[in-house]
């Protein structure tokens, strides 16, 4: 059984009367996220205002569900729920502010960016996912705009964030929806098979991949080709994108880019590996990643409104038994774009936790109905 990090107790007052609101970080279908201060030590907080007249039955389960795991955890790479107000009209949720942006926002700022930098990322990551599964916790939407970092400071704790399609699992328990993200979802969701915390762990790899190329393994402008890709499992390290990668490094994304998730490494063992404890880790300069990343970054975010549009009408028609395609790989997957989440039906939109810049990662997450391709428009120039 879940042992619980703490009781959070839901508080009838007005969370106005505890905290000072201050200015809109970003606001969704459902929720404000806000800054806001505490009166009686001057702390600083992100509080997420959700109006319970915009949820219907579905919504709120879903909301309940986010806020029991979130109350469920506590750790360093976790984002930390304070307290809850639950009022007539509002549900607050008193959120650690994460001043530090998006991972991937960070990376791209870097002048030099080695292998070093990309495993202190991954092991930070890869505790908060040993801490959830631990717990069978499952994030299932494990992506960049999830991983924010706490403050603006060269040593910023990185911590995991957005719970909403999170699930607690008991030893018995596999899911079956479809969610996730495009680019990052694991084949056994692209799939319709049942599936437990290692989808996370694939998702793990993508971002891995990322981290030392600067851009993804799968991709395709139309998701239901992207989804093929993913199911195939087949990926490429292309010169000269990966001459200075090791192969240690390569070898961990080997061990969780795969298709069978009983032989997809688990949390506990990505951190058991070579790569990882290796502390001597390369410290050379990835002299390809930063023009790749910049780019990939910055369509990966101007596309995720339209993707996230697409996502479920493009998983839908492809787990109905549409011919395959070739998969992707090599140079040309500077092309890929990742998308928003797709949630699974009937799951509540809500804002995600914000970073310090008023951003949602990713954008707001949209449920489409109804079956079809999903076509999305080809990106508008780039490099190879």
């Amino acid at each position: 059984m879940l042992k619980k990090a703490k009781a959070l107790f839901y508080k009838q007052d007005e969370c106005e009367t505890f905290y000072k609101m201050g200015k809109i970080l970003g606001q969704g279908s459902f929720a404000t996220v806000k800054l806001a201060t505490n009166k009686k030590d001057g702390t600083k907080w992100a509080i997420k205002v959700i109006q319970k007249k915009n949820l219907g039955p579905e919504d709120d389960a879903a909301l309940k569900s986010e806020v029991e795991v979130l109350q469920s955890v506590k750790h360093e790479n976790i984002v930390f729920l304070n307290e809850i107000f639950d009022t007539k009209q509002n549900l607050y949720m008193v959120m650690e502010v994460c001043a530090g942006g998006e991972l991937f926002d960070r990376i791209t700022e870097k002048d030099h960016y080695s292998e070093n930098e990309a495993r202190f990322a991954l092991r930070q990551i890869a505790m908060a996912l040993e801490y959830c599964h631990e717990r069978n916790i499952v994030h299932r939407d494990l992506k960049p705009e999830n991983l924010l970092y706490g403050d603006d400071t060269e040593e910023a704790t990185l911590k995991l964030a957005d719970f909403g399609l999170a699930k607690l699992l008991d030893n018995e328990t596999m899911l079956h929806a479809q969610c996730g993200t495009p680019g990052y979802v694991a084949p056994e969701i692209v799939n319709n098979d049942l599936y437990g915390v290692k989808v996370d762990m694939w998702s793990l790899g993508v971002i891995a991949y990322i981290l030392f190329c600067g851009f993804p393994p799968f991709y395709d402008d139309n998701n239901q080709a992207l989804f093929r890709s993913i199911k195939k499992g087949q990926y490429e390290y292309p010169s000269p994108f990966w001459d200075e990668v090791s192969d240690t490094a390569k070898d961990l994304i080997d061990k969780l880019l795969v298709l069978n998730p009983e032989k997809r490494y688990s949390a506990k063992e990505v951190l058991a590996h070579p790569f990882m404890t290796n502390t001597a880790a390369s410290t050379r300069n990835l002299s390809h990643f930063k023009k790749c990343m910049v780019s990939y970054n910055a369509r990966r975010k101007f596309r995720a409104g339209i993707m996230s549009l697409q996502a479920i009408s493009a998983m839908k028609g492809f787990t109905s038994g549409k011919k395959e395609g070739a998969g992707g790989g090599g140079a040309k997957l500077m092309a890929a774009l990742a998308g928003g989440a797709m949630k699974e039906k009937d799951t509540a939109t809500v804002a995600p936790v914000l970073n310090s810049a008023g951003g949602e990662g990713g954008g707001e997450t949209v449920v489409v109905e109804g079956e079809g391709e999903g076509e999305v428009p080809p990106t508008e120039g780039g490099e190879q």
